[in-house]
């Protein structure tokens, strides 16, 4: 069915069928907007799209691996079809490398010994992948009278916090891949803002928090909805509200 005709608000979101990804497509929902189910694997993507309307929500799963830009643009094609626009894009796929590792096992994090086929990996998920992704979706984006982009991005990319000898940061293991990663994602996060902000575009950079999912190994204190709610809140920002921002739950974050 072609709902082109229709007024409800469509958002797309990365790596959606699990953690942080699934609980903003279940908010997101909940608020009333169609949910495009970004996953890599069909036939999970398929099951959380299952859920969501089980819930009562309107969601479609979309096969798109970000590392992969001809999957991208299968899926801008798909929204084109059958929306002909796109109001929302959440670039929430993202991966540490041996992120899920004892502290006194991640050597290969230090940079002076760190994997570097990991760093690439690393960077070709959490930054090329936001490039590829949300170059495919702009010209839907544009079509939308509001559009929104948020990118889930993580206090660990702030060089602010990274340098403080003493802060809070100081007793995690050192992410010579994961971080720096973080780090471009923000600057892109900037850069696309400047570049849209003529069209009408708000793109900001989302810190969840520390959240219990599979990338940790679930060492995380925060509950996926509750790392989402900053993500919902810059996906429906009103027309006044902030572009170019690095923001968690709590206010603005330092670069």
């Amino acid at each position: 069915m072609n709902e082109r005709n229709t007024h409800r608000q469509v958002a797309l979101i990365t790596g959606a069928n699990k953690g942080i990804g699934r609980a903003v497509a279940d908010r997101l929902a909940a608020l009333g907007m169609t949910v495009l189910i970004g996953a890599r694997d069909e036939r999970r993507g398929a099951r959380a799209a299952a859920a969501v309307r089980a819930a009562g929500g309107d969601a479609h799963a979309l096969t798109l691996d970000v590392t992969d830009p001809a999957t991208a643009a299968a899926a801008a094609r798909w929204i084109e079809d059958r929306f002909g626009h796109l109001d929302v894009l959440v670039n929430n796929a993202g991966i540490t490398g041996s992120g899920r590792v004892a502290p006194q096992d991640a050597r290969d994090q230090v940079p002076s010994t760190v994997d570097l086929d990991m760093v690439r990996s690393v960077f070709e998920t959490n930054v090329f992948g936001v490039i590829a992704v949300t170059n495919a979706m702009l010209p839907l984006l544009r079509r939308s009278p509001a559009a929104r982009v948020v990118n889930v991005s993580s206090a660990a990319g702030s060089l602010t916090v990274n340098s403080i000898p003493d802060g809070p940061l100081s007793g995690l293991p050192t992410s010579a891949a994961y971080s720096p990663s973080k780090t471009a994602l923000n600057m892109l996060t900037v850069q696309y803002a400047n570049e849209l902000r003529k069209d009408g575009i708000l793109v900001n950079a989302a810190d969840p928090g520390y959240v219990d999912t599979e990338i940790n190994d679930h060492r995380g204190h925060l509950t996926p909805a509750q790392g989402a709610a900053v993500v919902v809140r810059l996906a429906t920002l009103g027309a006044d509200g902030p572009t170019g921002a690095f923001l968690s739950e709590a206010g603005p974050l330092p670069w």
